[in-house]
Parts: structure tokens; C-alpha cells; sequence
């Protein structure tokens, strides 16, 4: 009993896997018309174990709509949390909508997928009055940031309660068998996250993530949530939504339990 009251209470804690279903939308924009219906996607990665839901409203509005916010908010019974770029368009919705969280992120309207995190750092005295806005309307404000210490502690100066660590440079390294590359992405997320957890943040981790490599990242204790979408999404095309989300779920247990079983061995 002594030896499990001693165990650190994050490493013990299911992690929480939040589920992006920017690409549902992205599949019914393609074609026009309602189908597939992005709310339904939501409700099916609900059942099938995600612990809440992720969605990007962009400026362009290519993927995911005013509508479909409107909607997830009032139909699904878990977190929303709306990735959104630091506009006052983007402001005014959320604080009108109340997700429960707002993901910070650039935004470029070029770019297909968000490639890089916020530079807090650099934009400071524009990222700090919405964070307070946000804060202030009761939505949980996360940074999503390259794993770089002066970001992390940027974001703990500009009072957001969780940085969200990008995870593409270690994901596309692995991807291209690149270990060396690789291992220095790692050693950036492990450090930054246990950066970030000593500074208060809560931390969670996203952006290119698989059955592999969110088991691998599920070991880290600091990490509570995993924020995953487009390798779903592509999942579901073969398995099916419901089984491709059942499968993270279990390599994220199994990553987690493994890290517990460690930390008990060594303590």
C-alpha cells in the first residue's frame, strides 16, 4: 500500500485523448452537401472512448463551419475544445460559443495543416489580452507551442493554464527513419514537458501521432492529453472510426501502464 501511495498521481491517471474531426469536414466539403456529418464523427469517437473533441474553425472556413461549433456544442455531452487563431473574429466566437477550451494556434491560409506552433515569444503583447479575454469567459486557454523553453515560459508568463507541445518534427523524423533527427525531437518533447509541469502548466501533446507514437508518448507522466485527428480520420477509411479510436485508446493504456510499471519497479 505504501509503495502505491508514493506512485505520482499523473502517471496513474488514464490519459485523456481528445479527438480532431477537422478531416470529417474537410470529406463533406470536397463532395458539398451535409455528408459525412462532422456531429456524428463526435458522437462516434465519444462512444468509442475519446474523452472530448477537438475542432478548427479557420478564417477560411475549409474544413470545419460556424454551424458545426454551434452544433458540437450543444449536441455532444463532453469538452469541446476549438483550435482558433488569435483573431478577434475568432475571439468573439468563442467567447459567444463557450467551449470549453480554446487551443491557440497559427494560422496561415496557405498552409494545409497547422505546420509550426504559436511564437509567443514574438507576439507577446498581442497574445496576452486574449488570453485574459478567454480566461476571463471561463474557456481554458491552451498554447499550442513548439516544445522550446522560452515558449514554455512565455506561456506561463502570459497566464495560460496548458501548452499543448507539438509533436510533427519527432513524428516526421521517425517517419522518415531519420533516428538521430528523431532523438533530438524527443529529448526537446520529454524536457519541455517536464518544464512545463514545473512551472504549473497543465500539459498535453499533439500533430502527427499514431498507434506508435502516442503509446510512446503516453510514458510521459506529464502528459495528460493527446490531441489527435487526421491518422484517425484515414484509419476510419479501413477500420472504421469507432475501431480506430477503440485502437489509440489501447495504445495509449498501454503506453501509460507500462510507464507505471517502470516507475514501480524503480521506486
Amino acid at each position: 500500500m505504501d509503495r502505491l501511495m508514493t506512485t505520482p498521481p499523473l502517471i496513474a491517471l488514464p490519459l485523456r485523448l481528445g479527438v480532431n474531426i477537422d478531416h470529417v469536414a474537410t470529406l463533406r466539403n470536397a463532395r458539398g452537401g451535409p455528408l459525412p456529418d462532422p456531429i456524428r464523427a463526435a458522437r462516434l469517437a465519444i462512444e468509442a472512448g475519446a474523452d472530448g473533441v477537438t475542432a478548427h474553425l479557420r478564417e477560411d472556413r475549409r474544413h470545419i463551419r460556424d454551424e458545426d461549433i454551434a452544433r458540437l456544442k450543444a449536441e455532444i455531452d463532453r469538452p469541446l475544445n476549438l483550435e482558433m487563431a488569435a483573431t478577434e473574429e475568432m475571439v468573439e466566437i468563442a467567447v459567444r460559443t463557450r467551449p470549453h477550451a480554446a487551443c491557440l494556434v497559427p494560422e496561415r491560409r496557405e498552409e494545409r495543416t497547422t505546420e509550426g506552433g504559436i511564437d509567443i515569444v514574438g507576439q507577446h503583447n498581442r497574445l496576452a489580452p486574449v488570453v485574459a479575454r478567454l480566461s476571463a469567459a471561463g474557456i481554458r486557454v491552451s498554447m499550442f507551442i513548439a516544445a522550446e523553453p522560452r515558449q514554455i515560459e512565455a506561456a506561463a508568463h502570459i497566464k495560460a493554464p496548458v501548452v499543448e507541445l507539438h509533436t510533427g518534427a519527432w513524428c516526421d523524423a521517425l517517419a522518415a527513419n531519420d533516428s538521430t533527427a528523431a532523438d533530438v525531437e524527443w529529448t526537446r518533447i520529454v524536457e519541455g514537458a517536464r518544464l512545463a509541469a514545473s512551472l504549473g502548466l497543465e500539459v498535453h501533446a499533439g500533430h502527427g501521432l499514431d498507434y506508435t507514437t502516442a503509446e510512446t508518448i503516453a510514458a510521459l507522466p506529464q502528459v495528460v492529453e493527446l490531441n489527435i485527428g487526421h491518422f484517425l480520420v484515414g484509419e476510419a477509411v479501413f477500420a472504421g472510426l469507432s475501431t480506430a479510436i477503440a485502437a489509440m485508446r489501447t495504445a495509449m493504456d498501454r503506453g501509460r501502464a507500462r510507464a507505471a510499471s517502470r516507475q514501480m519497479r524503480e521506486g
